[in-house]
């Protein structure tokens, strides 16, 4: 059996932590180094039903994309939502691994998932952030071709179906859809790289109004499929990864972790 440090650090050789952009706080967050690992939960967040949902099954550690601390913090306390996931998860033997914006980096990770999950090959960074010791630039955002050009309408509803998202914010640019850009969660700021890749759309997540005006001039198809859709697509990865460091445990993906934001 591994423990959590060996976890951690078995999943840094994997996902390195040079990856992540400066201002992130990745690995292990809270918990207990030495721990044997029997079981463990894989979710995009750490919320209470998730924390709750480990502790019911037994499990010794969440694994989780988005970070339990981002935040600095000067108090842990149960007056505080982050401090009481905490002391919940102490008291419960539970530890806390969070792989953030180098999981959105790496190769395999959130956004070559989400654009197999689009049904594009990657040929290429959008926004390269760093480069790897032999050189080779990395980043967040990828380009991607379809085999073939599809209508709009068709890729809205393929987009919809394949994120298992309820509702998709867009804007037609006018052009069928073949080379892509996407950026899992957050990826406004590089709306007008994808233009000046020569994407005909783009598909991310946590859009603004003027986003949407900018890309309808620009003639750009702009898809808005929701920050936690964006990236849940790489939930199955991580329970993968850690199968991979240790076949003997048992992951669980979340099963009560679901879209946050609603539609009515």
């Amino acid at each position: 059996m591994a423990s959590v440090k060996e976890i951690q650090d078995r999943l840094f050789e994997k996902i390195p932590g040079y990856m992540k952009l400066d201002f992130d706080n990745v690995g292990m967050l809270a918990g207990f180094c030495g721990m044997e690992v029997t079981s463990a939960v894989v979710a995009l967040d750490i919320t209470d039903a998730v924390i709750e949902e480990a502790i019911a099954c037994g499990a010794q550690l969440i694994v989780s994309h988005h970070p339990l601390i981002f935040e600095p913090m000067k108090r842990v306390t149960d007056d505080d939502i982050k401090g009481r996931k905490i002391i919940r998860m102490i008291q419960n033997g539970l530890s806390g691994i969070c792989m953030h914006t180098n999981l959105d980096a790496a190769e395999g990770g959130v956004n070559d998932c989400l654009m197999a999950a689009l049904g594009a090959r990657v040929t290429g960074l959008l926004s390269p952030h760093g480069t790897h010791p032999d050189g080779t630039p990395f980043g967040i955002s990828r380009i991607g071709e379809l085999p073939a050009p599809v209508d709009f309408d068709d890729f809205l509803a393929r987009t919809k179906q394949r994120l298992h998202v309820s509702a998709l914010r867009y804007v037609s640019g006018g052009r069928q859809v073949q080379r892509i850009a996407c950026c899992g969660g957050a990826g406004g700021s590089d709306m007008r790289k994808a233009v000046e890749a020569g994407c005909d759309t783009y598909v991310t997540a946590d859009l603004k109004y003027d986003h949407f005006l900018d890309a309808r001039d620009f003639g750009l198809n702009l898809i808005d499929a929701d920050h936690f859709c964006t990236e849940n697509v790489v939930v199955p990865r991580l329970r993968q990864l850690l199968l991979e460091i240790d076949p003997a445990l048992t992951v669980k993906i979340s099963g009560v972790h679901k879209q946050t934001v609603c539609f009515y």
